[in-house]
């Protein structure tokens, strides 16, 4: 027969005074950030949080938009945990950043997507990786800049594929605003001219349909509208309604 069982009474078990804390926060964690697999998201977390990396932690829960299916994949939230765990690094690894697309437990086929749209090698510009994750959510709230296209004054005379890679541009370049802010949430989404700057024209060479003298144009234009050197997602259309109005 086997040995019975050990019988331990409440003094004789010795709780670690912070496993309490460290197991609220992490289940809060989990709750904010949904993760798809809770054990890969799991020993993501545990070991940032034993290296004191950032955390692979959503700041709030995102409700999910009605449009999208119910694996959606990259999202404003996830994109912004992985801008806070790269962005000190200018040049990040394919493998680095591999290892923590699987934490936030994403779907590979979406990396690689971006990846291969981007044409990067083993070395990765965190910030054009960056652009090129806002231009993959694109589509979230996309419709209500349609006919507000800063990007080409002349845009509603192009073809009607042309003036969706221009929504598609100027929409990620909303998502990164509101991504890239230190503004509280629900306000202008301001973000540095500079930044602004280098996203835009990293996307607008990328797509390669728009020419040096459009973008050099639209970039002066917004630089005289913005304010203190700083540009939020208003700016974009009131640039358009000034071009209306003319």
């Amino acid at each position: 027969m086997p040995p019975p069982e050990a019988m331990y009474c409440a003094q004789q078990i010795n709780i670690p005074p912070e496993l309490p804390d460290i197991l609220k926060q992490f289940t809060k964690a989990a709750i904010k950030t949904q993760p798809h697999d809770v054990l890969q998201w799991a020993t993501d977390y545990f070991s940032a949080l034993s290296k004191g990396q950032d955390l692979p932690v959503k700041e709030r829960l995102e409700m999910p938009v009605a449009t999208q299916k119910t694996d959606t994949g990259l999202t404003p939230g996830l994109l912004k945990v992985l801008h806070q765990q790269f962005a000190p690094k200018e040049i990040i690894t394919k493998e680095e950043l591999l290892q923590k697309w699987k934490g936030l437990c994403l779907p590979i086929e979406q990396l690689d997507t971006i990846l291969a749209l981007g044409n990067f090698s083993e070395n990765i510009n965190w910030m054009h990786f960056f652009a090129l994750g806002c231009s993959a959510l694109g589509g979230q709230g996309s419709s209500n800049l349609e006919g507000r296209c800063p990007a080409a004054p002349t845009c509603l005379n192009t073809p009607a594929w042309k003036f969706q890679v221009y929504l598609t541009i100027i929409s990620a370049l909303k998502h990164a605003c509101e991504i890239l802010t230190e503004d509280p949430e629900g306000g202008a989404a301001q973000i540095p001219f500079d930044t602004f700057q280098s996203l835009y024209t990293y996307l607008a060479h990328l797509d390669g349909e728009i020419p040096k003298e459009q973008i050099d144009s639209f970039l002066h234009s917004l630089e005289k509208e913005c304010q203190g050197g700083m540009v939020q997602p208003s700016n974009f259309t009131s640039l358009r309604s000034a071009e209306k109005s003319e």
